[in-house]
Order: C-alpha cells, then structure tokens, then sequence
C-alpha cells in the first residue's frame, strides 16, 4: 500500500446519546497521522446490529485499514467483534491466552467471576490477537478482502497501551510506516500568547520543516514543534536547532518539555534537592494537595496539607494572628505569609506554599474582585508572596491558582525567585 487510507469507528449508543465524550477517535487519529496513514473517515455508530454491520461494510469498501473502538465487553450490547465476525465469515474460539489472565484478574480481587464474561476471551478462528494488558478482552485484528479489520477496547485506558504496544508494532511489520511525524512540545506558564508569540514571531513566520504552532491551555500556553521525516532520527535532528533557539529567547518560562505536568516537574525538583513540602489551602480546598499526590512516589516529599478554609482554622492551625486577619482579611499579601510560614512550621517541612482567595461566582467586591489570589511560598529563603487575578470559573480559578503555586515552587527550587 503507498498510501495507506484508515477508517476509524468509534462503537456504542452512549457516545450518539452524548453521555460520553469521543477522545478515542481524536488520540488515534493524531497518532496514525503521525506515522504516515492518512484517516479519512470517522464514524460513530450505536451497539445496533445492522447499522452497525452496515458501517463497517462501507467502511471497508473504501479504505485499507478498518479500526472499531468499543463493544467488546460481557454484555449482550457489546456486539462489535460479533459483528465483525460475521462479515469476515468466522466463527467465535476461545483465547486461551487472554482466558488465562482473565481468571487470574478476577482471583487477585477476590470476586466471583460471572458467565457472561466468558464473551469479552472469545475472538474469531484465526485472527491476530492483541494483548490487553490494562483490563480483560483482547484486541482483534482479522485480514478480509486485501484490507484489515481491527477491534479495540473502548475504555481510553486499555486502548491507549494497547494501540501503543500491540497494534502500532504489528501495524509497522505489517505495512510499514510511509514517514514520521514527530513533535516536540514546550510547555511555557507566565507568559501570554501574544507575547509569547512577538518573541518568536520570525521563527513563526519563515516555518516549514519543522513547523511551529501555539496553543492555549489552562496550564499555559504550549509551543509545538513539528518535522516530517523517514524516522525519528531525522525529525529529532530537524527538531533540536528550532527547539534550541526558542530556549535561548523564552526558556526561563519554559517548565517541562512533551506535556509533562507542573506537578511532576516539581516532585523531581524535591526528590533530587531531599526536600519536604506542605500545603496550606483556603479557596482551591485541596487542590493543590491532590495535584501533587498524584505523582507516584509523592510520598517522600509530601508531608500533609492544611485545608484552611476558616478563618478559625487559620488562627489555630496556621498561627495568623487574629489582628491580621481583622485588620487585612483572609484574602491578603499578609495572610497568605502567615499561612505558609505556620503550616510550614507546623507539619515541621523545608517547604510551605499557602494560596487564599475569592474563587467565585460570589464574594467578591471592588477591593477584593473574584479571581483575586494571594500565594506564598516559605523556605530557608525566605517567604515570597504574589498577588494574582485570575480570570474564569470558579473551576478555572482554582486550577490556576495551583498552577501558579507550584510554579513559584519551581522557581524558588530553582533560585529563580527574587526574593
């Protein structure tokens, strides 16, 4: 095939209902188009039979390569792979292979396993099988015709591995990969589209192999760096110059490369530097707690929070003087001070962070706006404080009030606060 065409159907009735939303599609989309297939095709069909079975028909009328998502779980609604069977002309066996690890799943959790499960080890007589290791049915892929049909699991979680470690091996000894698509992302926070774009307008302006692009997220604004080539090699050398370059015009707003996460890039700083860190939270509830516990081995260097949602709770767990908090208000430079200093000293860590504000939609006023948030961090350095205003949901307003806490971490890890 030179230029490999793939259909991508996405399977069941929750998606046409709305109740779920589609990423399947748009995660292999980008990664099919990466390796040089062109997706031509997207469809969502419910879990009925000959809709269903009409959809794939056309579908492998038209294109090389068939990918379903969907549809292949106990229940008499998962019918994808029986569908799929039945065009292909053969008949359901036992995968005694993915049988196995299912009885194994279910003896490791200590729960009876019901009949109906049975279904999701059963795959047609002589196709490829794809390993799930994320949950229990296998992948499917069966050759009809010169095109392939290939089945994969709905939850994003196991067809995610999946695709990356079953199918995107078989798929380059199978066909081959045409040419690469490689991107390099940046992830920047501090700095705004717009001015972020003047400083790298004339990168922006002379692209072509590799091609640059900003997109806006609630974590920043990321830069992307994208070069075609026959192989990774060749794209990576393509990549470095530009990437470089960027670095030595924005790199002190640049956090982490490849969407790596503000809190990863922070729990590697304390790891490396054997330092321990506590929370003190007003407005975000735990938020910034719950971003940081969620690295695997968060453990060595987060000792506990403090969720200072009461003024009472900043008095006697935090120590901020009652007068402070009359005379200034929760929502202040000098309260938030007081607030990583106390919970510092009381969960006995190097590091302290506090943030206190007004989320919203309520409570706020001409002196103190919604948005208004005050964030502190306190070491042997000293305690920095920021006063921000940030814009959104009350939602949106927590996010990036996190957001910008672990980012003063970074930075004070790092001696790039002054103080």
């Amino acid at each position: 095939m030179n230029k490999v065409r793939v259909e991508l159907i996405t399977t069941g009735s929750e998606l046409l209902l709305g109740q779920i939303v589609n990423t399947n599609s748009a995660y292999m989309a980008s990664k099919l188009n990466d390796v040089g297939f062109d997706v031509i095709y997207q469809t969502t069909v419910g879990d009925n039979h000959d809709r269903m079975k009409e959809v794939i028909e056309n579908a492998l009328a038209r294109v090389d390569i068939v990918i379903t998502t969907g549809g292949l779980g106990p229940t008499q609604g998962d019918i994808t792979k029986y569908v799929s069977a039945e065009i292909t002309g053969h008949e359901m066996v036992d995968h005694k292979e993915s049988h196995i690890h299912m009885d194994e799943h279910f003896a490791a959790r200590n729960i009876k396993m019901t009949p109906n499960n049975l279904r999701q080890v059963l795959v047609p007589e002589g196709a490829h099988v794809l390993l799930n290791h994320n949950g229990i049915a296998p992948g499917i892929v069966q050759e009809y015709n010169g095109k392939l049909l290939i089945n994969l699991p709905g939850p994003p979680r196991e067809m995610k591995e999946m695709f990356e470690n079953e199918l995107k091996p078989f798929l380059q000894k199978k066909v081959g990969f045409k040419h690469v698509i490689h991107s390099r992302v940046l992830n920047t926070f501090d700095i705004g589209e717009s001015l972020l774009e003047t400083k790298i307008s004339d990168l922006i302006l002379r692209q072509k192999n590799p091609t640059l692009a900003l997109l806006v997220r609630n974590s920043g604004v990321i830069i992307r760096i994208t070069a075609k080539g026959n192989d990774f090699s060749e794209t990576e050398k393509l990549i470095i110059p530009l990437e470089k370059e960027i670095y030595s015009r924005v790199g002190k707003y640049i956090y982490a490369k490849d969407d790596e996460p503000m809190e990863d890039v922070v729990g590697h700083l304390l790891k490396k530097e054997n330092l321990t860190i506590s929370c003190a939270e007003s407005c975000t509830g735990g938020l910034l707690t719950s971003r940081l516990t969620d690295i695997v081995g968060s453990s060595q260097y987060v000792k506990g929070s403090i969720i200072s949602y009461s003024n009472e709770v900043k008095m006697k767990q935090l120590h901020v003087p009652e007068t402070i908090l009359a005379d200034k208000g929760a929502v202040s430079l000098e309260t938030a001070k007081f607030m990583a200093d106390g919970v510092a000293k009381s969960l006995n860590t190097d590091i302290g962070v506090s943030i206190t504000g007004i989320a919203g939609p309520n409570g706020g006023s001409v002196a103190k706006p919604v948005g208004l948030v005050y964030i502190a961090v306190s070491g042997k350095k000293g305690t920095y404080v920021t006063k921000n205003l940030f814009s959104g949901k009350r939602n949106e307003i927590k996010y990036r009030s996190t957001q910008k806490a672990l980012n003063m971490v970074r930075l004070y890890l790092t001696d790039r606060i002054t103080m």
